[in-house]
């Protein structure tokens, strides 16, 4: 199904076509339809299906076509577990929304306030918001949620692992309960089951992840290197794909910052990413890496979830992640849409076990 078909308003057109979203992806196919009917949605995906457009494109066509009112505050409210995703959303929802009068904000922590409060004192349709910097200017009186009109909870099952059921019961609490509920996540369990229902009402679930939770767009190898030889193998592939765009993996923040070093020393540029950088810092990288400035990112798990970049070639695992879930989502930076990816993966005698658990999951 073509974006043209929705019947969606022509100065979100304009934003859509400029976004070069064309064919609709199988999520985006389910989900758009009923989001225009006013309905909750419950959807599981696969990283790199089109969550995004799937909420954001209907959620800019309600506004349009339906007046704002009197009403100052928040219409639009999407919840994200990380600095980075509400960066990157906000960044798509502005994109989309250009050619129209709403007015988009992304809010989180690490970056001065003062200009966020400035937006928010201008008028804000749509938040991309992650919830400590959210907390913190609802308690000072900048953000009001209190006539809300669709709440989007996403990669909600990250949400859990890092600690905000509460934040997210504290919210419900603050917002109508007449709203419109999206609530996406990559996988299923039972306490995501428990928390979907806990916002959602009556919420039509869809489901368009295969059993294997891993994309089929990506080919995977592994390699037996020992840690003393993995930054050799590293290097050699490196300069053998010069013009390929990487996204190397490893267990901490010390040894990214070694893995750069040892780059830098054979000179192979190389950029260094993890929660250890400054907020800003960080979202200078991450463009570079996208514009290509910068092809080789060398990073922790802060970027296996929810980052878009484009022509992403190649996913190294230098390390084996501790948690087999974390595999699948740092080899869904690569293989997107219709593209094809490689995630290779470098396998000591003590990360075996590691390896076991990935094939099993």
């Amino acid at each position: 199904m073509k974006f043209t078909e929705f019947g969606f308003d022509d100065r979100l057109m304009e934003g859509i076509d400029a976004s070069n979203y064309i064919d609709a992806t199988p999520v985006q196919e389910q989900v758009i339809p009923l989001v225009m009917q006013g309905k909750d949605v419950i959807a599981s995906a696969q990283t790199g299906t089109g969550k995004t457009a799937a909420f954001v494109i209907p959620m800019l066509n309600h506004f349009l076509v339906k007046p704002r009112g009197k009403y100052a505050g928040i219409r639009g409210l999407i919840l994200v577990p990380t600095r980075e995703l509400a960066n990157q959303i906000s960044k798509v929802v502005a994109e989309i929304a250009l050619q129209t009068h709403l007015r988009v904000l992304g809010l989180y922590g690490g970056v001065e306030q003062e200009n966020q409060i400035k937006t928010l004192n201008e008028g804000v349709d749509v938040l991309v918001t992650t919830p400590g910097r959210m907390f913190d200017l609802i308690s000072q009186g900048f953000v009001d949620v209190s006539k809300l009109e669709i709440f989007v909870l996403d990669e909600a099952d990250l949400m859990l692992d890092l600690g905000f059921n509460k934040d997210i019961q504290d919210l419900i609490r603050k917002i109508p309960k007449n709203r419109q509920t999206l609530f996406f996540t990559a996988t299923i369990s039972k306490k995501i089951k428990s928390l979907a229902y806990d916002v959602v009402r009556d919420a039509i679930r869809i489901h368009v992840s295969p059993q294997n939770p891993v994309s089929k767009n990506v080919d995977h190898a592994v390699a037996s290197i020992e840690m003393d030889d993995k930054r050799f193998f590293l290097e050699n592939i490196l300069k053998e794909y010069p013009e390929k765009k990487f996204i190397v993996f490893a267990r901490t923040k010390v040894r990214v910052e070694r893995i750069v070093a040892a780059m830098a020393r054979v000179t192979v540029n190389s950029e260094a990413l993890h929660g250890g950088i400054e907020q800003n810092d960080r979202f200078a990288i991450l463009d570079r890496f996208r514009s290509g400035e910068n092809n080789v990112l060398i990073t922790t798990d802060v970027a296996c979830r929810g980052i878009d970049i484009p022509d992403m070639d190649y996913v190294v695992n230098y390390d084996l992640p501790d948690n087999p879930e974390n595999y699948v989502h740092r080899c869904g930076r690569t293989g997107r849409g219709n593209r094809r990816g490689q995630a290779l993966s470098f396998c000591s005698d003590s990360e075996k076990k590691l390896l076991e658990d990935i094939e099993e999951y």
